[in-house]
């Protein structure tokens, strides 16, 4: 399906796509690398990667675990042969499991840890990395601002990079960025299963994002309104949103600070970023 754009996320996406090129002309850099997961996130970062830079200079690494579906991963290659960009396929259970033999005092047997999950992330993120130097590359960051304000990510794995290209939109920002790229070359870059499937880490079992967080349209108009509009918590309930609710969200935010901090430049779209101003790209 093909939305018509909205002149406002037109606008979007040529700030962003600018803000990119004007970065790696900065850093003399060409080439850019991100890790393909299926899912929408990187699905449009490498598209914005592609508007930016050319499919010749944009590749893709899918990093597959014994976690991921299998549609996650003819997603990503549907995906990477519509942008027309290079791919590798580095799979990382063997990894996953050899680390987890050497660290296996620091785990419980037969009791899940969220340490597992980063630990998976933090592959990804050497494996990207390790790309990156070895070919001369730019690693681009898949985050986007919903995620960042609630912790949802790992600090070293997926929050790493050189620049975060979609930190400071919201994950339904997001979904309509990403169906005006399709509309703009008037053809699906990005596959509809993309576009409709749940959206899931895949670092544990039939894992869904909303396991850990509320559903993106209830989370997102309280985070803006806390942080775009500048409400409180109580205003917020005052407007009718349900109080537990509100707390809960708070409660993620407040936790989230400190990785807030460390993260990498964030390409800014609006006038109330994510991040202190040096950060800001």
């Amino acid at each position: 399906m093909i939305l018509e754009p909205t002149r406002e996320i037109a606008g979007v996406h040529d700030l962003i796509v600018g803000k990119i090129q004007r970065f790696f002309a900065s850093t003399g850099m060409k080439k850019a690398v991100l890790g393909l997961s299926g899912g929408i996130d990187s699905a449009i970062v490498a598209a914005l990667a592609v508007d930016a830079l050319g499919k010749e200079n944009v590749h893709g690494i899918l990093m597959p675990s014994e976690y991921s579906s299998l549609s996650s991963v003819t997603d990503a290659v549907e995906l990477a042969n519509n942008l027309g960009i290079t791919y590798d396929i580095v799979p990382i259970e063997k990894i996953y499991k050899r680390a987890m033999i050497e660290m296996f005092r620091f785990f419980e047997l037969g009791k899940w840890s969220v340490a597992q999950e980063n630990l998976q992330a933090r592959l990804r993120g050497a494996i990207l990395m390790t790309w990156a130097n070895r070919f001369n590359a730019l690693l681009l960051n898949t985050s986007n601002k919903s995620e960042l304000f609630t912790g949802y990510g790992t600090l070293y794995g997926d929050l790493c990079g050189a620049v975060m290209v979609i930190a400071d939109l919201y994950k339904v920002q997001v979904y309509e960025l990403s169906h005006y790229e399709n509309s703009l070359h008037g053809r699906e870059l990005i596959p509809e299963s993309i576009l409709t499937k749940a959206p899931s880490a895949e670092l544990r079992p039939n894992q869904k994002d909303s396991d850990s967080l509320p559903e993106y349209d209830q989370l997102d108009p309280v985070l803006h309104a806390l942080c775009e509009e500048g409400l409180t918590p109580e205003e917020v309930v005052a407007r009718g949103t349900d109080a537990a609710l509100v707390e809960r969200i708070v409660k993620l935010k407040k936790g989230a600070a400190f990785k807030v901090q460390q993260i990498p430049p964030v390409i800014t779209v609006g006038e109330h970023p994510i991040v202190p101003e040096f950060k800001q790209i």
